[in-house]
């Protein structure tokens, strides 16, 4: 059984329980309810302006932190979505009959993942077309637009992978889910941290998620922001497939 496999097998679950719809339908709600908060701030704020140039464009002032809403969403998203990858299949005794199929360890977290992913960049697209739909009133920077969106999918990519390795190390579903969601709530507030302190950041500052995110919310798109969510990545899926790979090797 290829990683390919595994994935269209997990999607077919995913698309048929009421938890991933009933999730993906109040993210939605939720993520509308913000962008129409959003551009009601900034439509307000219109007519103050002195003249045409002057204050932010509506992709600083309403994409931008739209987009960082949805990361900031996905820090609990992603680690409900993934705490069943491994964990409930371990609990419901059918990892092991995924090991028995001939899928190896990287095979199975590879194709959990994908699955998961496709899921998370999904709500991504639909989340991108609320701004899309405004596009031909609002002009919007298509350059810091892309650089946003991309630098939101690989975000949500690592806080996927971090839910992955954490339901691959934890018996339950929910321990998956918490040990996940802490991981990815103190990544997001280290950057926090260093600025109350006033510190200049340093490496504790690099290992924060908002420290990667707000030069492509500006529309630079930095080949070390690239680097750190695909290392995230694949030191996550690389422990994870450890761990499957052991305990297939154990049984």
């Amino acid at each position: 059984m290829s990683a390919l496999t595994v994935a269209r097998i997990d999607l077919k679950r995913l698309a048929v329980r009421p938890f991933a719809w009933t999730l993906a339908g109040i993210a939605l709600a939720m993520m509308a309810w913000q962008f129409l908060l959003g551009l009601s701030a900034f439509m307000h704020a219109q007519p103050s302006a002195p003249g045409p140039g002057s204050g932010p464009g509506f992709t600083d002032a309403v994409v931008a932190p739209y987009l960082l809403n949805y990361v900031q969403l996905c820090l609990v998203i992603a680690p409900l979505i993934t705490m069943q990858a491994l964990a409930g299949e371990r609990s419901a005794q059918r990892l092991a009959l995924l090991a028995a199929s001939g899928a190896s360890g990287a095979q199975i977290v590879l194709g959990k993942f994908a699955a998961r992913l496709a899921f998370l960049w999904l709500l991504l697209m639909l989340v991108a077309t609320m701004p899309l739909v405004l596009a031909h009133a609002t002009h919007p920077d298509w350059g810091q637009f892309a650089a946003a969106l991309l630098a939101s999918a690989l975000c949500v990519a690592a806080l996927a992978a971090i839910g992955i390795a954490c339901s691959a190390f934890t018996p339950e579903p929910a321990l998956a889910a918490t040990a996940a969601i802490l991981i990815g709530e103190a990544m997001s507030l280290i950057d926090a941290g260093v600025r109350m302190t006033g510190g200049d950041g340093g490496w504790l500052g690099w290992l924060a998620l908002h420290t990667h995110l707000e030069a492509a919310m500006r529309g630079l798109v930095r080949s070390e922001d690239i680097a750190y969510f695909l290392l995230i990545i694949g030191l996550a899926l690389a422990l994870a497939a450890r761990r499957v790979a052991a305990e297939r090797e154990n049984d």
